[in-house]
């Protein structure tokens, strides 16, 4: 996989691995693409990515900003377009 941000372009070999933890457990881990789901809505209360904890069951809900939306695709996870109505 090849990834561009900006002038640079980085190739990246192998599957791709996020950092995460948990705010229940206090756990932190690595979770491949996809493990993590992406939801794209209209504001900013609805543009979050979600997983749930390796060690702990929790499901985990997080707030996705430009920069984190921008990692999170151009590393495979699955994204959700939120349309509203």
């Amino acid at each position: 996989m090849t990834t561009t941000v900006g002038a640079m372009t980085t190739t990246l070999t192998g599957p791709v691995l996020f950092k995460a933890a948990c705010p229940d457990c206090r756990g932190s881990f690595e979770l491949a693409s996809d493990a993590l789901r992406l939801a794209i809505g209209a504001t900013r209360r609805t543009t979050f990515y979600s997983f749930t904890c390796p060690d702990c069951g929790s499901a985990v809900r997080k707030p996705a900003g430009e920069r984190i939306i921008e990692l999170l695709t151009g590393g495979g996870v699955r994204t959700l377009r939120v349309q509203g109505g």
